[in-house]
């Protein structure tokens, strides 16, 4: 299994208007081959203003097909649109392997 978590740091203002656009998100990638799901984590604590946007995927193979698709262009189409002022920091990519999944 393959997981990616895209880390977004956003004004606590915004989190609300954040979150909606991942409601209203259009799914693209909810077909594609190899992808199992996707989460947006809000976080807990008080000091905290990182939003993970987290994919689960069968293998980094499928992952990587998905970013060079049609699909992966439209799904991203908005994210050029979203306003400046919702992010406190550039968002951060991390990517794993799966060593052990009890979800398995």
């Amino acid at each position: 299994m393959f997981v990616t978590m895209n880390r977004f740091t956003i004004d606590p203002d915004h989190w609300e208007d954040f979150e909606e656009r991942f409601r209203q998100r259009a799914g693209l990638v909810d077909g594609e081959p190899g992808f199992i799901r996707n989460a947006v984590l809000r976080p807990e604590s008080a000091t905290s203003n990182q939003h993970v946007v987290m994919t689960t995927w069968e293998s980094r193979s499928a992952f990587e097909a998905w970013t060079k698709s049609d699909s992966f262009r439209k799904a991203h189409e908005k994210a050029g649109q979203t306003p400046k002022e919702w992010f406190i920091a550039p968002s951060k990519l991390e990517i794993f392997e799966s060593v052990t999944d009890s979800g398995s």
